[in-house]
């Protein structure tokens, strides 16, 4: 692993965190990392050592050639890099990992240990989950923390899910009874076009990402993105009338389910994150 020796001293900070596989359908939740490393000019912090937490055999290391020349081997880790949050004095730091095939634990502890050692306190975990939902609908996403003072002060959810979890699951345990206010937010990823990228789901998770930490983030091309995704899914469910009626059955079911208030509420939601965006303070 990288020493920390050199790193700044940083204010603030927060983590953002996705990994690749399980926790990440249609890439969306690695899709908000990689956007937000390019778009606030992210440098490099820290990678874990991958020997200690991947089984190459089954997630492979791959061949990459540079300046078109020379072979190198890229192997699957977890990287670390820390930004500026714009318009701000705070610091952020971004994971962006795959999913070890080993060692959670340990794989947790060591990340946990190196977010204690550079003084982080707040982490938001971003995950994506094949759902029923329609493509042509706004894309659910799901915001919980075991945290009761923090669902209550962000107005969300309190954790209650019971299953199968993945390594974000227990990074969310590990953070938590480590001390540090932990939210997650998963975006669901309509599970007949499962394939990535999901540009929509991945703008969504972003409008998430600048409501909980009060910024605003250039999106860039990824709204023409996410309307072009649409538009070739709707293409495609126009040549297989089966889809066609599946995506109209989930969205009258979709638009059933969501009451006049709930909407109403969504509007108010929308108003006052374009007010806060602007500087216009508070709508009321």
């Amino acid at each position: 692993m990288v020493e920390l020796d050199d790193v700044p001293e940083l204010v603030e900070p927060v983590v953002i965190a996705a990994f690749e596989g399980w926790n990440d359908a249609g890439e969306a939740a690695s899709g908000v990392i990689q956007h937000l490393e390019e778009t606030w000019g992210a440098t490099p912090l820290a990678a874990l050592d991958p020997d200690d937490y991947y089984d190459f055999q089954v997630t492979r290391p791959t061949v990459e050639l540079v300046d078109g020349k020379t072979r190198r081997i890229s192997w699957p880790t977890t990287r670390m890099s820390v930004a500026k949050l714009p318009g701000s004095d705070r610091d952020v730091v971004l994971i962006h990992g795959i999913e070890p095939n080993m060692r959670w634990r340990s794989f947790c502890q060591d990340i946990v240990g190196i977010m204690l050692e550079l003084g982080v306190e707040t982490a938001v975990l971003l995950g994506a989950l094949l759902a029923d939902a329609p493509h042509t609908r706004p894309v659910p996403v799901t915001a919980a923390s075991s945290d009761t003072g923090l669902t209550s002060r962000l107005q969300i959810e309190p954790a209650r899910y019971e299953g199968p979890t993945g390594v974000l699951g227990v990074l969310q345990d590990a953070f938590a009874t480590a001390g540090l206010e932990t939210v997650s937010l998963w975006a669901a990823v309509p599970h007949y076009v499962a394939q990535p990228p999901s540009p929509k789901a991945t703008l969504a998770l972003l409008r998430w990402v600048e409501d909980l930490l009060d910024v605003s983030v250039p999106m860039g091309e990824l709204p023409e993105q996410a309307r072009a995704w649409e538009r070739g899914v709707n293409e495609l469910a126009e040549q297989d009338t089966e889809v066609a009626e599946y995506v109209r059955a989930l969205e009258e079911q979709k638009d059933a389910t969501e009451l006049p208030e709930a909407s109403g509420d969504a509007i108010a939601r929308e108003f006052e994150r374009y007010l806060r965006r602007r500087g216009g303070g508070d709508p009321g």
